[in-house]
């Protein structure tokens, strides 16, 4: 075993006595071409939706967005 994947192992074993383990997400790729696009085309679908204004407003509501303005 290499210095580094030993790192890696102990790093992954402290972790796991803290509790915690390891998961794997799948997410879009930002990167693809269309990407923007499609996050547009989704956006604009809602702009006018009411469910949507109702929702983006609690989100605001409930934030805590202290130090991030």
């Amino acid at each position: 075993m290499t210095a580094t994947s030993e790192r890696v192992q102990q790093h992954r074993q402290r972790l796991r006595r803290a509790g915690l383990r390891p998961i794997q997400l799948w997410v879009p790729d930002t990167r693809q071409p269309g990407f923007a696009d499609e996050c547009r085309r989704q956006s604009a679908t809602l702009a006018e939706d009411p469910q949507e204004r109702d929702t983006l407003n609690w989100l605001q509501s409930v934030a805590d967005d202290d130090g991030w303005r």
